[in-house]
């Protein structure tokens, strides 16, 4: 009888959010895929893994066998990033006796000759630098070279079983561009994370991801939305409302209008949702910013986000009206925003 293993340090990612989903990150010295179709970020979420590795002095190397080498520092300069000494760019391109065509032969097939080539170059890559964290970008190549399913999955074994024997943490991407998606590498992979890109036909595109599988650790299920900025990826990890309950005490929050108050008993609840309702001019948002007014007042801070109202507007009436909430604002007692419903 086996004695029972502990649980594999994990490596941080290096993305904001992505970490606290895999409630710690990426458990060391396996292989972990990372799969969406183009433009979701799988290249800028690798970079930041590489780049997190760098900053704690591990060695890296990005495998590449769709982009160029000066494609990936572009890429990685637009974010503000310079990709250091500690991680290494190896481009893999064809082998020169593939591209020469005096060098053709009916024999073998050139696929087969390709993928012996490809995966030899890529362990001496690895034997060269002796890395901590890899990424492999794509899968696609090698399932293309492999040509069968069988082929495909005995190649990602071997590699795995390669990566693990080097103790390196290896991030695999898959662009999903072939025609059938062979999903032979979810079931060895030791986490799958899936990457979406919507775009509605009103507003901006939305993306998001899902952890399809994790291995021996706890995640956090279900949809999480992320967005891609200069400075990389950040994701907004799904909020539970169960996890946020807390004990409440409440105490009547004052209008700062005697009469209101004594209306509603003392005041509204603190902890508890009111519901304004009335038609046009009956005095709803002014209500409401009398309830900001008197917060900010007793040194509580405030919130207001504005749907309907052109923002400076509103500041500018409120003012009029005595309420000012500019000089809020500016003393960081009340955050303000424009809420764009067409954009959202």
């Amino acid at each position: 009888m086996h004695a029972r293993t502990q649980t594999p340090p994990r490596a941080a990612t290096g993305v904001t959010g992505l970490d606290e989903i895999l409630c710690g990150g990426l458990a060391r010295n396996r292989l972990h895929l990372l799969e969406g179709s183009p433009g979701t970020g799988k290249t800028t979420i690798a970079l930041q893994f590489l780049l997190d590795g760098a900053a704690a002095n591990e060695a890296g190397i990005y495998v590449s066998l769709a982009e160029t080498e000066h494609e990936l520092r572009d890429g990685a300069w637009s974010h503000g990033w310079k990709i250091p000494g500690k991680v290494e760019v190896f481009e893999l391109v064809p082998p020169e006796s593939v591209l020469d065509p005096d060098q053709h032969q009916s024999l073998l097939y050139s696929s087969d000759l390709e993928l012996g080539e490809t995966i030899k170059r890529i362990f001496e890559a690895i034997e060269r630098v002796r890395p901590q964290r890899v990424v492999i970008d794509s899968l696609s190549e090698i399932r293309l070279l492999a040509q069968s399913s069988l082929r495909y999955r005995r190649q990602i074994l071997a590699l795995k079983h390669y990566f693990a024997q080097h103790n390196s943490t290896v991030i695999m991407l898959d662009d999903l561009t072939t025609e059938t998606t062979d999903r032979a590498v979810h079931s060895i992979a030791h986490s799958v994370v899936h990457l979406d890109q919507l775009a509605p036909i009103y507003g901006g595109e939305r993306r998001r991801l899902r952890v399809v599988k994790c291995r021996g650790q706890i995640f956090r299920s279900g949809y999480h939305d992320f967005t891609i900025n200069k400075g990389g990826v950040q994701v907004y990890p799904r909020l539970v409302a169960a996890e946020h309950r807390t004990g409440f005490s409440g105490t009547p929050m004052s209008s700062g209008i005697a009469e209101m108050d004594q209306l509603l008993g003392g005041g509204i609840a603190a902890g508890s949702s009111t519901l304004v309702l009335g038609p046009a001019g009956t005095g709803k948002s002014l209500l409401t910013l009398h309830y900001i007014a008197s917060a900010v007042e007793r040194g509580e801070h405030a919130a207001a986000f504005v749907f309907d109202e052109e923002l400076g507007l509103l500041l500018a009436r409120a003012k009029g009206l005595g309420i000012d909430l500019a000089a809020m604002r500016e003393a960081k007692k009340l955050y303000i925003e424009q809420m764009d419903a067409a954009e959202l």
